[in-house]
């Protein structure tokens, strides 16, 4: 639990953080805002479609060797994001080393290990615990990063990142991660996607997380900017995105708790009806302050307490032998709607001067989203039925 959350706490800390170099890399070179919000869509596109092959790899030869590649690649990839000069090295860099790294040192990965070590009882509790230390991450990295930006420039910020992010190698050496030991009518990689994939509950759970990946990424990239176009001070989206990690500790401990106790597929779909309620909230009241630091703690509670919820129910679902990597089909549809969140942000700002089609299509995305969850039967398939009668 300890190697899993510091992991999770520099991985997701460091990317929480990349909206903070929007404005400066933009305003230095003159781009328009799609430039940097393709590449961090990029980035996130990358890291989903990434994710599965990388969970597959750690549920059969174990988490430490995907981690330590991961933290590898994540850490040139901020070097080379500091060196970056043009659209095409930023999208190389952020876009894609960081996408790969990412892949081996976040939720689907993280959370398989966590998965395969907890007793099920237990098993959205701890999902939850590993979640809240990497939303920590989010929110002491996020008055870090700022600091870096203003002291060294953006430039040597991520540079110091990159180093920062390489301590990730040496943290995987706690991780005592071993793939479970295969039994003679172990299903094989084709037999667990093809049951995942003729299950509607799957495609439910994925297509619902699909609208987290989009708000999420919206909000973490563009709300520092919209803020300051709101004439708010820059110092005030820094600040509401670390109440946001702040308050998600809280939302996602409180999520994996619930978990072990309620149905979870109900549960999402009152995290998602809750998520429209804030968006429609704050963009229908005048901008200030203390708004602004109002939805940073109501969307922190709301934030990721999707995922123990979402990987939980994979879990009681399938089991834990392929956790991380249908939990990683899952993420990738997450990551397909972050990627459309990050991108679309930007190209909309740059064609219609406003974020405000962006807000309206999050709400809608969210009611959907509702509806997409509540279906979800959160029963074992027959599989694993019969192997517990005849156990």
């Amino acid at each position: 639990m300890l190697g899993t959350s510091l992991v999770l706490a520099l991985s997701l800390g460091t990317r929480h953080g990349f909206g903070l170099f929007l404005s400066p890399m933009s305003d230095e070179f003159g781009w328009g805002r799609g430039t940097f919000a393709f590449a961090i869509a990029l980035q996130n596109l990358i890291w989903g479609l990434v994710q599965p092959i990388t969970g597959a790899l750690a549920d059969r030869f174990g988490a430490r060797k995907a981690i330590v590649t991961g933290g590898l690649l994540y850490a040139l990839g901020l070097v080379m994001m500091g060196l970056s000069d043009s659209p095409l090295s930023l999208s190389l860099s952020a876009g894609l080393l960081i996408g790969i790294g990412l892949s081996g040192t976040s939720f689907s990965v993280i959370l398989g290990v966590v998965g395969r070590a907890a007793p099920p009882e237990k098993r959205s509790m701890a999902m939850g615990i590993a979640a809240a230390a990497g939303s920590f991450g989010q929110f002491a990295m996020l008055p870090g990063s700022l600091g870096l930006i203003e002291w060294l420039g953006w430039s040597s910020a991520l540079i110091v990142l990159g180093l920062l992010v390489a301590l990730i190698v040496p943290l995987a050496g706690m991780i005592k991660d071993r793939p479970l030991p295969a039994h003679e009518n172990e299903q094989t990689l084709g037999e667990a996607l093809r049951e995942a994939c003729s299950h509607s509950g799957f495609w439910l759970l994925a297509l619902g997380f699909f609208v987290c990946g989009f708000q999420v990424v919206f909000i973490g990239v563009h709300l520092p900017a919209y803020l300051v176009d709101q004439q708010l001070p820059a110092l005030v989206g820094t600040t509401v995105l670390a109440l946001v990690g702040l308050f998600n500790v809280f939302g996602t401990y409180i999520a994996g708790w619930l978990g072990g106790r309620r149905s979870k597929p109900r549960l999402l779909s009152g995290l998602y009806l809750a998520r429209a309620v804030v968006i429609t909230l704050f963009i229908s009241f005048p901008i200030s302050v203390w708004t602004a630091y109002a939805f940073g703690i109501a969307m922190g509670l709301l934030w990721l307490s999707t995922v123990p919820l979402t990987n939980g129910t994979v879990a009681t679902l399938f089991g834990v032998r392929n956790l991380s990597m249908l939990g990683g089909i899952v993420f990738l549809f997450h990551q397909l709607g972050s990627f459309l969140g990050g991108w679309l942000g930007g190209y909309l700002y740059d064609y219609t001067g406003s974020y405000d089609l962006v807000w309206q299509i999050s709400i809608l995305l969210s009611l959907l989203a509702a509806a997409l969850n509540w279906p979800v039967r959160e029963q074992p398939v027959t599989r694993l039925q019969k192997a517990g009668a005849q156990a």
